[in-house]
């Protein structure tokens, strides 16, 4: 059968179900070619049925904030077209590019609690930066309209697993299956029969309804010689890993082989990046860049703790030198205010060391106003400093606490939490002689 026969028994499937019931559809979109073709076929499919397309069907992409450059401005790019295309025809179609909050994502953890990088055994990251984003969303529109179609771009071609997984569900006579973590959602896979070759050989025949053309989508598997890195839903499917294109961060795998495929492919600015990823696998292995005790504050014999204070500065001090190497915005200020409010609480107490890093590297983040330092930084206290030999921070951190409580000592309890204050203050300067 050729692919466009394929495409039209496709079609004909999607219109019958959507046909079917009232329930809205959710169609998860990673920009890989399998996801491409899913979203082409709802559009195509849409766009045939005219007046009858009235009911809502969601396009939506997770960005983790840490995606290779290329694949994330692909993204971005696909999505604002798939948008515009929606605004033009007048379909239901609602786009919507999710992203992880500060505290999940993959700078808020490693640099600001000093989170390993991630593992095999412990990949902390694709619940934090994939799912939840996902699920946040999925769950409004399961609330909003009490259900919904997921459909996905699951083939059974793509492996042996995967096309036992898919023969093990339990279909309903339309076909879906119940996703096992998502209430009140049926799954969709229309490609599911699709084999490889045809995917490509109808998205490079047939120009997706947004704009342009797929050449570079195909450009992009050329040079990393592997596949999409799916949308991950529940930490049941695999994780990116081998030649699959995904988190120029990832060290899940003992090489990135696609960020090996960019850079041969002449996309050598990347390089930098490849070299700090290798260099993040290497250092979350060192007992001496790390903590004793985990951030519970229990000792596991065998096990290490969060990276230590010093270390986490001089990851972020690495991360500024390269976003300036390769000329791209790598963390974002929110992320920056973030790490900046987690280090305030643990070691930090001059609450000012994101933006002394910062500074020297020409990036000047807008932070949270709540976090922002006071200036401390006059003659009088630098002498008294040296003169007693104080621990800087600490005495930053006292002076800051009494402009803070000394206008209103008087008001009942006010004493007392400015005590506790001091306590804390000293405990955690203790705590971080301590580590370091």
């Amino acid at each position: 059968m050729d692919d466009s026969a394929n495409a039209e028994l496709t079609r004909t499937a999607l219109r019958t179900l959507y046909e079917r019931d009232e329930r809205p559809w959710v169609v998860a979109f990673s920009g890989g070619k399998d996801s491409t073709i899913l979203a082409q076929l709802v559009c195509e499919t849409l766009a045939s049925l005219g007046d009858r397309a009235n009911k809502p069907v969601h396009i939506i992409s997770s960005d983790t904030r840490v995606e290779a450059p290329n694949i994330e401005n692909h993204l971005n790019n696909t999505m604002n077209q798939i948008s515009a295309y929606a605004k033009r025809s007048g379909l239901p179609l609602h786009v919507e590019l999710v992203q992880p909050d500060p505290h999940e994502s993959f700078w808020g953890l490693l640099i600001g609690k000093g989170y390993p990088a991630p593992t095999r055994w412990f990949r902390w990251c694709t619940s934090k930066m994939k799912i939840k984003p996902m699920r946040r969303s999925m769950d409004k529109i399961a609330a909003q309209y009490g259900s919904m179609i997921l459909l996905l771009g699951t083939r059974r071609s793509e492996s042996p697993e995967r096309a036992k997984r898919i023969q093990d569900r339990a279909l309903t006579d339309a076909g879906l299956n119940p996703h096992h973590e998502i209430p009140n959602a049926l799954v969709a896979t229309p490609i599911v029969d699709w084999d490889t070759e045809s995917v490509w050989e109808y998205l490079l025949s047939n120009p997706p309804p947004w704009q342009g053309n797929h050449r570079f989508l195909y450009d992009l598997y050329r040079q990393a010689e592997g596949g999409e890195c799916p949308v991950i839903l529940d930490l049941s499917q695999p994780s990116c890993g081998g030649s699959r294109f995904g988190c120029w961060t990832c060290t899940v795998v003992k090489l990135d082989k696609s960020m090996q495929g960019f850079i041969e492919s002449g996309e050598e600015w990347m390089r930098p990046l490849n070299e700090f990823r290798n260099w993040l696998k290497e250092v979350r292995e060192r007992s001496d860049w790390r903590q004793a005790k985990r951030r519970s504050g229990v000792i596991v014999e065998g096990r290490l703790g969060p990276f230590k204070p010093e270390k986490r500065k001089l990851i972020l001090e690495k991360l500024l030198q390269l976003e300036k190497t390769c000329n791209k915005l790598l963390i974002s200020d929110e992320e920056l205010g973030y790490i900046q409010s987690v280090w305030s609480d643990e070691f930090d107490l001059s609450r000012n060391a994101i933006l002394d890093l910062c500074k020297n590297y020409d990036r000047y983040p807008n932070l949270w106003e709540d976090i922002m330092p006071m200036d401390f930084q006059d003659e009088l206290l630098e002498r008294m400093i040296v003169e007693n030999s104080l621990e800087p921070e600490l005495a930053h951190g006292l002076l800051k606490l009494a402009y803070e409580y000394h206008h209103n000592l008087d008001q009942y309890g006010k004493k007392t939490a400015f005590t506790n204050e001091i306590s804390s203050i000293i405990e955690r300067s203790a705590t971080n002689a301590e580590n370091a």
